[in-house]
């Protein structure tokens, strides 16, 4: 089982998740949150006053998956999410030991 973590911009949401959808994948979860990386922040201006941004507002999503199903839905993901502008995000892969839904007590893959 891998976590797969993608960093993407929030307009890029709903695309991201039709496709993955698309793909028959069901289970994701959502937050939001801030940081930058070649963007380094940028500058906006609010009643008149310029001011810089330092940290950028992006979704991190997070999904745990079979093995067998790491390159569709990190290409789903990466085709998805592109713009073709810096800031389009990164995606991120991590072994999972184990999973177990509570409910069942089913663990491994049968938990997804």
């Amino acid at each position: 089982m891998k976590l797969v973590t993608a960093i993407i911009q929030p307009s890029r949401l709903d695309e991201v998740r039709d496709t993955l959808a698309r793909i028959g994948i069901t289970g994701l979860t959502v937050t939001d949150v801030r940081g930058f990386g070649r963007q380094k922040g940028h500058t906006e201006v609010y009643r008149g006053a310029e001011f810089e941004v330092e940290f950028v507002a992006k979704l991190r999503l997070d999904m745990v998956i079979p093995d067998d199903r790491v390159k569709p839905v990190v290409d789903a993901i990466a085709d998805s999410a592109r713009t073709g502008e810096i800031g389009d995000g990164k995606v991120f892969l991590s072994d999972i030991e184990e999973a177990l839904r509570i409910r069942t007590k089913e663990t491994g893959d049968d938990a997804l």
